[in-house]
């Protein structure tokens, strides 16, 4: 008796240790309730019930995409299809991501949004076509696309989104971080957040980058996120020693406390950046050195506040 207790309770603290480790399918419950039930707009109807998948199960949903939202801190997706009662054969298929962070979700929205998108106001922020709305809300990125049709009344699109912004939660405020890139050289609805790896390098751990246009000199502004200036100033020695490796002409100064960083980047040609704090501000592919500083000098008169 006492022997079978024994296993018992080894059986029990196995299995739970072996859940810690794989997180259960479907790990947010609630976030079924996102999706509205039974119609998400007049006379389009949930196809079935709403699935989950998780992170080992993401791939069945969206393969070949999957390990794209890794890095933004994804935990689970809430999937409903709502069907044309008028003709069964034309959907829409409702996606409702869970992100790490209200900055993931947009970092996820901004992937697929374009530059040539329309804007539309649900959530924080929604793009639309005949075909597709996008809009991220809270920590959530949702994706609805029409299945069966090439088109659909983008009216129907529009009060499916509604429904389902209306199950969020309420917060639209926008990550705090794009108020830095507020200026003037900048290209407003072209920013984006990369979670890991900006530009590409592994010392520059994860930013915000956008357009910019100062007169006629046009580029791209980095901002590099870091969680301390010992940090930040850390990814501009990496960088530094790496364009110095690769025998590009760099050099680095420091000058009243502030340290910048000159250089041709064998990938984004002239590059110009500045450390402010626990950031690492740059302007790149831009053709004049004056112009570079400018737009630098905008984005670093913000971050000095934070």
């Amino acid at each position: 008796m006492r022997t079978s207790v024994r296993i018992s309770c080894i059986t029990f603290f196995v299995v739970s240790f072996l859940c810690l480790l794989h997180p259960v399918h479907g790990a947010e419950p609630d976030a079924a309730k996102f999706l509205p039930a039974p119609s998400c707009a007049e006379g389009w109807v949930m196809d079935g019930k709403v699935t989950l998948f998780d992170k080992d199960s993401l791939f069945d949903r969206i393969n070949g995409e999957a390990e794209l939202y890794v890095p933004y801190g994804f935990t689970v997706l809430a999937y409903a299809r709502y069907a044309s009662a008028k003709n069964p054969q034309i959907a829409i298929d409702a996606d409702v991501y869970s992100m790490g962070s209200l900055l993931d979700a947009f970092g996820i929205f901004a992937n697929y949004r374009r530059k040539d998108s329309r804007e539309i106001i649900i959530g924080t922020g929604g793009i639309v076509s005949t075909s597709q709305l996008l809009f991220y809300q809270d920590r959530y990125y949702v994706r609805l696309q029409v299945t069966g049709a090439v088109s659909v009344d983008q009216d129907v699109l529009v009060s499916c989104a509604r429904a389902i912004a209306e199950n969020l939660p309420q917060d639209i405020s926008r990550p705090k971080e794009l108020a830095l890139l507020e200026v003037p050289a900048v290209l407003r609805g072209t920013e984006r957040y990369i979670a890991q790896g900006l530009l590409g390098y592994e010392f520059f751990s994860r930013g915000l980058m956008a357009d910019a246009l100062l007169s006629h000199d046009k580029g791209q502004v980095v901002l590099v996120i870091e969680r301390s200036p010992a940090a930040a100033r850390r990814a501009m020695d990496a960088y530094h020693a790496y364009l110095k490796a690769s025998g590009s002409d760099v050099s680095m100064t420091e000058k009243q406390g502030t340290i910048a960083l000159s250089a041709a980047d064998p990938l984004y040609g002239t590059v110009y950046l500045e450390q402010a704090g626990r950031f690492v501000i740059g302007a790149l592919r831009v053709a004049r050195a004056a112009s570079a500083r400018q737009i630098v000098e905008q984005v670093r008169a913000k971050a000095e506040k934070e």
